[in-house]
């Protein structure tokens, strides 16, 4: 066990040499390079007997090999760590604004909690406060309160604290994640800000009502219209539109390049513009120089075309609360594409998303009407099988008919047309023709019901062209036949249905 002590020193009072000792406790310790150090402890001999004691501990281990290489980091404040974690999301080729965003996420939380040292992190704490953080937003008469967070800001806020612990076991400041088991909530619970897309129509109404309308947001009415259309035909986002200057556009081969530098995944973006929208936009920057910004976007860009959608009289927030907010012009890309048939990898390639259930799932919207035509488009159900269709056909349906002889039940449809008008129309006016032409014999009908399952024998319950060989039928009818098991033999005529 290390030894303690107090330093003994000599002071002069009144002229003699008073002998004094330290209030403090010291230890004399060799460390793991053989380097004999003094360290101070504390004036309570207990616990400088504890802590003599640990370091003692902490070098035997250091010499066995066992080193603590996050003590350290341990001791160091988290707005250092903070401060290199900025750095690093930099030197990762992320925006100034996105770094700063990311760490005034974590910053913010910290400090809710009363975090300082990296010891203090804990994943209940840290889950709490995110739970009970406030929207402010800035107003003239100061921070205005909007209440509690939305589930997708829960998830910003939660992410950013694991993206700085994460990077804190990259980087070997620390053994683990102390936040690593906590989830993100499902965002389908509470939906603050949803988008919609414009439809077409309401898309040409826009851009008329903009362009017929004077200055706004520093922009001519003709100059947002022809960039909400430049939006829609692109799925370019805001900060895209803005970094735009002449020479992004080549009116040769009808593209738009967007530098890797202001792309959302940091790739350079070429897009391809329709022909009629290239020579307008040729003609309007016709008069800039190379490296002049296409277009003034305002930073408000929400506020503007906010402002115009009232002129065109196109709902800003329509009855399912949903927004039609400038980046709504992306989601209105994805939508038209869908509509015009586009396979879903091309629509992907054109709004530049990593995964293609984003593309499908939340920039691809349904127009009205567009679920009552797919409806419409299904298969006539109403309609008979094929095989039904065949035994109507061929008069072999089986449905029974009412009999006023004898009762009988075994006498069906098939049987004669005439008991049933209302199944067989068509056949019951082509036999009555035939009996106005007189081809059929005047004698009593006979609807004698079969006997025993056999066919009626007698003369006058068949059918003429049976009992008279030398009948001929006429031109376009069907030949006579002699009847089945259970059928009488009566001569038919049957018009040829498409169902």
């Amino acid at each position: 066990m290390a030894s303690i002590f107090k330093r003994k020193y000599t002071k002069i009072i009144n002229g003699k040499r008073v002998k004094k000792q330290s209030q403090k406790y010291y230890t004399r310790l060799t460390d793991a390079d053989g380097i004999k150090r003094t360290i101070p402890l504390f004036c309570d001999k207990t616990a400088s007997q504890q802590k003599a004691a640990q370091l003692q501990k902490e070098i035997e281990l250091a010499r066995a090999g066992v080193v603590d290489r996050y003590k350290e980091h341990r001791k160091r404040p988290l707005t250092e760590h903070l401060k290199d974690f900025e750095k690093s999301l930099l030197a990762r080729g992320g925006t100034a604004k996105h770094a700063k965003q990311v760490n005034s996420r974590v910053k913010r939380v910290f400090d809710e909690c009363k975090i300082i040292f990296w010891k203090d992190i804990q994943a209940s704490r840290v889950q709490h406060t995110i739970s009970d953080l406030r929207k402010y937003v800035k107003t003239k008469a100061g921070l205005k309160d909007l209440g509690e967070i939305s589930a997708q800001t829960y998830n910003f806020y939660l992410k950013a604290v694991k993206q700085f612990c994460k990077w804190m076991v990259q980087d070997g400041r620390a053994s683990e994640s102390p936040v690593e088991y906590l989830q993100t909530i499902n965002v389908g619970t509470d939906r603050r800000h949803d988008r919609r897309s414009l439809e077409p129509d309401e898309i040409r109404r826009l851009l008329e009502a903009t362009q017929a309308s004077g200055k706004r947001f520093g922009m001519t009415g003709y100059e947002r219209a022809l960039l909400y259309r430049l939006a829609v035909e692109t799925g370019l986002r805001r900060d895209e539109l803005k970094s735009l200057t002449k020479s992004s556009f080549d009116f040769n081969d009808c593209i738009v390049t967007v530098e890797a530098g202001y792309t959302k995944n940091k790739k350079t973006a070429v897009l391809p513009l329709r022909k009629d929208t290239a020579i307008e936009l040729q003609e309007f920057l016709s008069g800039k120089m190379p490296n002049a910004k296409a277009f003034k976007v305002p930073v408000k860009a929400a506020k503007m075309i906010k402002a115009d959608l009232a002129d065109a009289g196109i709902p800003y927030v329509d009855v399912a609360g949903r927004y039609a907010d400038f980046h709504a012009l992306r989601h209105s890309t994805g939508s038209l594409l869908a509509a015009s048939g586009v396979h879903p990898k091309v629509m992907q390639s054109i709004l530049r998303h990593s995964d293609i259930n984003l593309t499908m799932s939340r920039y691809t919207h349904i127009f009205r009407g567009q679920e009552s035509e797919a409806v419409a488009g299904l298969p006539d159900l109403s309609l008979p099988s094929k095989k039904k269709q065949k035994a109507v056909a061929t008069g072999t349906d089986g449905r029974e008919v009412d009999s006023d002889l004898n009762g009988s039940k075994k006498l069906t449809p098939k049987l004669t047309p005439k008991l049933t008008p209302m199944a067989y129309p068509v056949c019951n006016q082509l036999a009555t023709d035939v009996n106005s032409l007189g081809i059929r014999p005047q004698r009593p009908d006979n609807h004698k019901p079969l006997q025993g399952e056999t066919l009626c024998t007698e003369s006058r319950g068949l059918s003429p062209s049976v009992i008279d060989k030398n009948k001929t039928r006429l031109a376009g009818l069907e030949p006579a036949t002699s009847g089945s098991v259970d059928r009488r033999s009566i001569q038919l005529s049957y018009r040829r249905f498409n169902f």
